[in-house]
Order: structure tokens, then sequence, then C-alpha cells
């Protein structure tokens, strides 16, 4: 059966072509989701030529959503707020349908970056007689919770970890609220403390405020805010909850706080609250090679960036070659 190819620049064309199957009834990841990429577009890439292709095939379709960079290269419909990327499906996927989405980006690109993956694309990139290089660019902490629930969890967490906890409670305590729904104040409390914490600016606020909006409608949200004696916000995070999966995309802390370790007696109420109440599976801490994580979770997963050269154009090849010579230099700074 012969795939079906057509590009979109728009993404109200995209929904109209979906027809439902990029909405949240149909994808359980967020990252998926066609709000998903209407935020990030709005937000974040709002000069961005969009360069979105769909292969469909029977019953099955595939989407890639692409930036047109310019000089027949493309990027990913992505920024730092994306968790993970890739091929989006709806219907039976295999990787034939996967190949045919890779070939018709090789008839609109010499060169095509995708990141951040949870697994390297190479074998239907090469299918597509692309060539492809994956780098490591990132570390994906998660723990999948045990059957004896919270007290199990954090059972087997380090004892530096729960003995620092139990003298902060003590010693510096704080009153947590963990919010299911979107509340001005509390985003206000979110902010302000992001403001007053270690983190550099944030680098879009408005998508953060929209994306915790929309959350909140689909009940999603989980914005916990730390207050102190004085009733000051001290530390802040800002989780989402879906399909048994916790997920941790914001937190922050006053730095002036910090000898009370206000962030790590937050994090403790909402590992429980999403544990006991929420009686999620699985817990994911983002983007980040931060030791600390460790110390919450048991497993690192690789993620990386895949860069993709198409040796049948000239473009491609010199682009190929110049990524064979860094990676030979850099090999060479190591040795």
């Amino acid at each position: 059966m012969t795939a079906l190819v057509e590009w979109f620049d728009d993404l109200d064309a995209v929904a109209a072509d979906a027809a439902g199957a990029l909405d949240r009834s149909a994808q359980p990841c967020l990252f998926d989701r066609l709000d998903w990429f209407r935020l990030t577009r709005t937000h974040v890439l709002p000069d961005a030529r969009l360069a979105i292709a769909r292969v469909r095939r029977g019953d099955a379709s595939a989407w890639l959503f692409l930036i047109d960079a310019g000089s027949r290269i493309a990027a990913p419909l992505a920024s730092w707020y994306s968790l993970c990327f890739g091929p989006i499906f709806s219907g039976a996927s295999d990787d034939a349908l996967l190949g045919n989405l890779y070939q018709a980006a090789g008839r609109r690109f010499d060169r095509v970056a995708l990141h951040p993956l949870r697994f390297a694309e190479q074998a239907p990139l090469r299918a597509a007689a692309f060539r492809p290089f994956a780098s490591r660019v990132f570390t994906n902490w998660i723990i999948n919770i045990p059957d004896e629930g919270f007290e199990g969890y954090w059972s087997a967490r380090p004892a530096k970890l729960r003995n620092t906890i139990a003298r902060r409670a003590r010693s510096h305590p704080v009153r947590i609220s963990i919010h299911r729904r979107f509340e001005p104040s509390a985003w206000a409390d979110y902010e302000d403390v992001y403001r007053a914490s270690w983190k550099p600016a944030e680098g879009s606020p408005a998508f953060l405020h929209a994306l915790a909006e929309q959350e909140g409608a689909a009940g999603t949200l989980r914005l916990g805010i730390a207050h102190d004696a004085e009733g000051r916000a001290v530390a802040s995070q800002f989780w989402l909850v879906e399909n048994g999966i916790a997920t941790i995309h914001k937190l922050a802390h006053r730095e002036n706080a910090r000898a009370g370790s206000p962030g790590s007696l937050l994090s403790h109420a909402m590992f429980r609250a999403a544990i006991e109440e929420d009686r999620v599976r699985r817990i994911d801490f983002g983007l980040g090679d931060e030791p600390y994580k460790a110390d919450w979770m048991d497993t690192p997963r690789p993620v990386y960036r895949v860069d993709a050269y198409r040796l049948a154009s000239l473009r491609g090849m010199a682009g190929f070659g110049r990524e064979v010579a860094s990676r030979l230099a850099r090999r060479r700074a190591l040795d």
C-alpha cells in the first residue's frame, strides 16, 4: 500500500488533517500532542518556519514536527521545555511507516536534527539514506514505585537524605500546599520563588504560565508551594501527573532560605502525595545530570541528539564531512 505524504506549515491545518489523532484523548504523552506544539510555537518559536511531515498508509499515520532552518536544514519543533521529541504515531505503527516518514524528510532536507530523543533513531534513518550521528546530551532520571508505596520508596533512599529531611522538618518547618488547579496567587508565589532562586532568568514565563493553566484545567497540574513560619513562599515545584506518571518540570527555592532545605522538604511532600494520593507508578525527574537527583531516583537513562545527513546531496556530504572532522578532533582532545 502506498504511503501518502503531505507537508504542513500551519498547525490549524495539521489539526484539521489529524482529526483528533493528536489530541489528549489519543496521545498519552504530553510532548506528542498538538497542544504542546501550539504552546511552543506561540511562546517560544513564534517566527519559526514550520515544516511538519505526515505520512499515512491505510489507517496508520505518522508525523514529524520540524522547523525549516534554511539551506535545506531541519530542526525539531522543540525547546528547552521539551523533555522528549520524536515521530508521533496514530494507529498501527511499524518500521516501514517510520522509514516513509524519514524518506519524506530526505526529499526536502539534506540535514535533520532530532532532539531530545529517549532512543537514538539510527536504523530507520539509515534505511532512508541518511547517515546519522548520535550524541548523548542529557540524563533522564526516573524511579518505578515499589509495591510497598511511599514507605518502601522512602526507606530505600540514602540515609543522609532521610536524616536531613527529619532534622530540617524540626528546625525549619514549612507549610506546604499542593494546588491541582491553576490559582493566580499560587502561580505568583511560584514565580516569586523562581526569581529569588539560584536559577537563571526563565526563558519564557508566558509558556509556563499557559502550560500551567492548560494542565490545571485538565486536572494534571500539581503546583507545590512551601511557606516558612513568616508566611513567605520559600520553595516551589511544578509537576504534572497523568497516566500513572508524575513528571517534575520545574523546581526552585529562595537562595537566602537554602540553609533550611525548603526545596527538599517540599520534594518529600510532593513525592508522598504523588505516590499515596495519585498512585503513580513512576516519577520522572526530567532532563539534567545534577548529582542530587540520584538521591531521589534510582535509574538514569541516556537522552540523545541525532544529526542525520543525506549523502546523496552535496550539502549533506559536506555536513557529513564536517561532523566526522569535529568528532575526530574531540576524540583526539580526550586522548
